[in-house]
């Protein structure tokens, strides 16, 4: 699998595979790196093949946000004034807008740290496992400066507003273990069990009913920020859409032959 500037692609079985391949910096992302992986997403999100996304990392730190060393060193002029404003919203706030908004289950293994973007990474995904000994970190205003990567709207919808200061205000780490008993992620496993963990709910993932999946995670994110009535709408359009594919077709099928189904994706 080639890695190009720090990320691996590779698509097999109907997973996108995302493998985060830069360890001597901790996996840090880079503004190449970041352009590499929106691609990856947006192709995802038009590919009728795919059924599902990995998101993962090699050596032993999953990602320690972006990278301002990258960004602060070099004999070239000065970026203008204004250049964060500009290139944020294409950069890390897109890709976390894209794991959000993709019609694809995201399942994300963490080991090690998981800082700033990379937390931020790691609450987008719709599954993540986590390594029990692993480090959650929002580092942000240890560092002189305010968050960005939708922690701000992510860490209080999943934890509330205490802990959500706790963690942006106080830079308070987690362990995986802590992630997962706070309900910021899916799961925290011991560290020899998260690949299988990760490939099992890839695998569940991968088989089930591909546009209900979608439609649902899209009726979820959706719902977050409207009131019942617009969110049982949204269910009305999905549900008219998911009752339109052959999967649901199979899975009345298959709930009348007492089996189970064998859906397709589509």
């Amino acid at each position: 699998m080639e890695s190009i500037d720090g990320v691996a692609v590779e698509v097999a079985d109907g997973v996108l595979r995302i493998t985060l391949d830069r360890p001597e910096r901790k996996n840090a992302l880079d503004p190449p790196a970041m352009a590499r992986i929106v691609e990856a997403l947006e192709g995802a999100s038009t590919d009728d093949a795919l059924r599902a996304i990995l998101l993962r990392s090699s050596g032993g730190d999953f990602c320690a946000g972006a990278d301002w060393v990258a960004r602060n060193t070099g004999d070239g002029p000065r970026a203008r004034a204004g250049s964060i404003q500009r290139r944020t919203p294409v950069q890390a706030h897109r890709l976390i807008a894209l794991l959000l908004e993709v019609q694809l289950p995201v399942v994300c293994g963490v080991r090690g740290w998981a800082a700033g973007l990379g937390f931020q990474l790691a609450l987008a995904a719709d599954f993540t496992v986590a390594s029990e000994t692993s480090r959650f970190w929002e580092p942000f205003l240890q560092r002189g400066f305010s968050p960005d990567s939708g922690a701000t709207w992510l860490v209080p919808r999943l934890v509330g507003i205490a802990r959500a200061k706790e963690l942006l205000l106080l830079g308070r780490e987690l362990s995986g273990a802590e992630a997962a008993q706070w309900g910021l992620i899916y799961r925290s496993v011991a560290d020899d069990r998260v690949d299988d963990e990760v490939e099992e709910v890839v695998g569940r993932l991968a088989s089930a009913a591909t546009v209900a999946v979608g439609v649902t995670k899209r009726c979820i994110h959706r719902g977050l920020d409207g009131s019942i009535v617009e969110a049982m709408e949204a269910e009305a359009n999905a549900l008219e859409l998911s009752s339109r594919t052959t999967d649901f077709k199979e899975g009345l099928a298959a709930f009348r032959e007492g089996r189970s189904p064998n859906f397709e994706g589509r």
